[in-house]
């Protein structure tokens, strides 16, 4: 993953609990869809899913249970829990109110920075 696809801290977790809320998916299909989603922007590594997957499991953010893929192979398919979905909506608006901030800071010009 080169400079511009790297996530800021907690991210991984909004852009997993967002990809979850489309449809139940294993860790693979998680990661493509991530990608698929930001227009190749993020990359998400196996290294970094799993921790992640781990952790939103033990919050129980998310649940897991094991199904065979379209490819006929066993594969661990997540999906998001009522309390995911309320975590979802809640880094959603952090991540707006952020966002916000940082546009209204960028878009300063430098007559206007001073105080």
């Amino acid at each position: 993953m080169g400079e511009s696809g790297d996530l800021l801290q907690g991210s991984l977790e909004l852009l997993v609990l967002k990809a979850l809320s489309l449809e139940p998916m294993h860790g693979w299909g998680i990661g493509q869809r991530i990608d698929q989603l930001s227009r190749d922007v993020f990359h998400v590594t196996q290294g970094s899913l799993y921790p992640a997957l781990q952790r939103m499991l033990r919050k129980g953010w998310i649940r897991a249970e094991w199904r065979v893929t379209e490819n006929n192979r066993r594969a661990r398919y997540y999906r998001l829990t009522a309390s995911g979905r309320r975590e979802l909506e809640a880094k959603a608006a952090r991540w707006r109110r952020t966002s916000d901030a940082v546009n209204g800071i960028l878009a300063l010009r430098s007559s206007e920075g001073t105080m």
